[in-house]
């Protein structure tokens, strides 16, 4: 396809085929959908018949796991489908509706199967290990039984979890209110943008804006934007404040000690992983503090502000980028990997795993998703510049995870918690950006990709950290009685960007509010993970350059691994320790290192 094809949004029935993920091979119909459907309402019924039996005897809690297994993997394939296929054209009324009933029936059969966890609680331990050792089907579920078993003590009865599970719907209301005010109510304005044109500033062009070589551009669509979240302070601070109040009622409920210790519970993953991420970070906040002011250097500025943190050092001397030739350039740079994932990985070019270009109504971004029995298709947005070739690379790392895991793993462990998934995509990009800047010869290309290697450490492993411990303030606060209200989240967010960004920058008031525009804040203690997970794949990626094929088989055998175990013991598999403090200490080397070589060449 011709990129300048692409410079229009066309209709999906205009993109063709080979550009298309075959999500047909889920399904070829509706219908068939349809029953699937209907299969999976049954199968929550019929669960409910296992309810009082489930200690009987190891063939029974067999049985049990069993039908537990099939029910979740109906129904997952059935949300997958309608979802993805809301996704193609959200404008698509037969796919909304789809989407919302297989939501529904997720919250069903949650609310069905709510009795299994606290009536496995309540059968004698040694009583179940005993039922292990005879069956070695069940042994299967060795792992899943030890981390209900860690959980004991914070599961609840079985009417007090039943209410729970129905209650789901309701206490993730905070994060729809965010959702609809920051994607549906609230707008922007517009500017003139570069060439004198009034455009109108977006979420989706808000970071192509940051970028503009046009500091007024910046500046004003910085000021427009901020404007837009102070104009609604009050209410997003009151959503936020009551979110922050859900996740600390919820873990005083389960009895955890703290709202981090439940969230970080699930995964096993110890506060000192947590905690040492913030320290070691803030150790190495004057190496930030440099990268700021090499920018000014770069960019000739008088004074740095935080509008000014985006813009790239130099322009990308290459245009447009072919997606036939995109995919050459990341099977050229993710050889190391070796010629297995190569294969496998052509094969998910060839066999439509990948949704390409964007269409009228399509959902803006891109992600990996699929069930466990599907292909583990990717949807993008591709528009020819070089990042959304790292998009490739880096989904394809979370898709190839997941062709590995399912096919090596039984369904009960076929996914990845975000703390592993991370480290798969990240290990793509880190191996591709290695290769290109070893073979780059164009002094302003290097300089261009120097500079995107960078960034990619201030923005996933300073900013996250930042982040990190912004939501370690806001729930400790609510945890000691304080009101999280908009002068304090402001006050408090200002005082972390100075601390992390340094006295090189002049801080507009804008800045301030920050904390009203991101997400991921509905979805507490989730970000402290890109960090460690960027940590953890510069430190695998230098070893399968430097260590070759013993360190690749180690990072397979753990791309293998699924959730078969809790995420330090798999990562440990692939060779790196996150319960210590060294790999983000090596990747801060690593981040010295970039900044000395753009040093020499500025």
């Amino acid at each position: 396809m011709d990129m300048s094809e692409n410079n229009k949004v066309r209709s999906r029935d205009q993109i063709q085929a080979k550009y298309k993920w075959d999500i047909e091979a889920m399904y070829s119909n509706e219908a068939d959908w349809e029953a699937d459907y209907r299969k999976a309402e049954k199968l929550a019924e019929s669960f409910q018949s296992f309810a009082g039996h489930l200690g009987e005897s190891a063939q029974a809690l067999l049985a049990a796991f069993t039908a537990r297994d099939t029910l979740w993997q109906t129904v997952e394939k059935v949300y997958v489908y309608a979802r993805m296929k809301r996704d193609e054209d959200t404008r698509v009324a037969i796919y909304q509706a789809m989407t919302d009933r297989a939501q529904s029936l997720i919250a069903r059969t949650s609310a069905n199967a709510s009795f299994f966890t606290p009536e496995l609680l309540e059968i004698d331990e040694e009583l179940l290990w005993n039922y292990l050792n005879q069956s070695e089907d069940l042994r299967i579920y060795t792992h899943v039984i030890k981390q209900i078993l860690r959980e004991k003590k914070h599961v609840l009865t079985r009417p007090e979890e039943n209410i729970l599970a129905q209650f789901s719907e309701l206490t993730s209301a905070t994060n729809d209110i965010f959702s609809m005010i920051n994607n549906a109510d609230i707008k922007f304005g517009s500017i003139e943008d570069e060439d004198g044109n009034m455009i109108e500033v977006t979420h989706g062009r808000y970071l192509s804006l940051m970028e503009s070589k046009d500091r007024r551009v910046r500046r004003e669509a910085f000021e427009k934007m901020y404007a837009a979240y102070e104009a609604q302070r009050n209410t997003l601070a009151t959503t936020y404040n009551y979110n922050t109040k859900t996740d600390v009622v919820g873990a005083r409920i389960r009895k955890y000690g703290s709202a981090i210790e439940a969230a970080l519970s699930g995964d096993d993953i110890p506060l000192s992983v947590y905690d040492n991420l913030i320290e070691t970070v803030n150790k190495s906040l004057p190496l930030l503090h440099r990268y700021v002011g090499l920018r000014k250097k770069a960019l000739g500025l008088s004074a740095v502000h935080m509008y000014d943190m985006y813009t790239p050092l130099v322009e990308s001397p290459l245009g447009e980028i072919r997606y036939e030739k995109a995919l050459e350039i990341i099977q050229e740079g993710l050889a190391p990997l070796g010629e297995d994932y190569l294969l496998n990985m052509k094969k998910g070019f060839a066999e439509g795993w990948i949704d390409v270009y964007e269409n009228e109504g399509k959902t803006s971004g891109a992600y990996s998703f699929g069930s466990y029995d599907s292909y583990p298709y990717i949807l993008l947005n591709y528009n020819g510049k070089l990042k959304d070739v790292f998009t490739i690379a880096h989904e394809m790392g979370h898709s190839m995870h997941s062709f590995y895991t399912r096919g090596t793993q039984p369904f009960v462990y076929g996914g990845h918690s975000i703390f592993t998934a991370e480290v798969a995509s990240t290990v793509n990009e880190n191996l591709l950006m290695k290769h290109m800047l070893k073979k780059e010869t164009d002094t302003r290309q290097k300089l261009y990709l120097l500079n995107m290697y960078i960034e990619e450490f201030r923005a996933t492993l300073f900013r996250q950290t930042m982040f990190a411990e912004f939501e370690k303030m806001t729930h400790e606060a609510i945890e000691t009685g304080e009101v999280l209200t908009a002068d304090w989240l402001s006050k408090n967010y200002l005082e972390l960007n100075k601390k992390y960004y340094g006295d090189q920058v002049v801080y507009d008031a804008q800045i301030a509010m920050e904390w009203a525009r991101i997400p991921h804040f509905y979805n507490a203690f989730y970000v402290y993970k890109y960090a460690t997970g960027y940590s953890a794949a510069a430190a695998l990626s230098d070893k399968i350059l430097n260590e070759g094929i013993t360190a690749r088989e180690s990072y397979i055998r753990f791309l293998k691994s699924g959730e078969s175990d809790d995420p330090i013991p798999l990562l440990k598999l692939a060779g790196v320790d996150m319960s210590k403090a060294e790999p983000i200490e090596k990747a801060m080397e690593t981040f010295e290192a970039l900044l000395d070589e753009l040093e020499g060449m500025l």
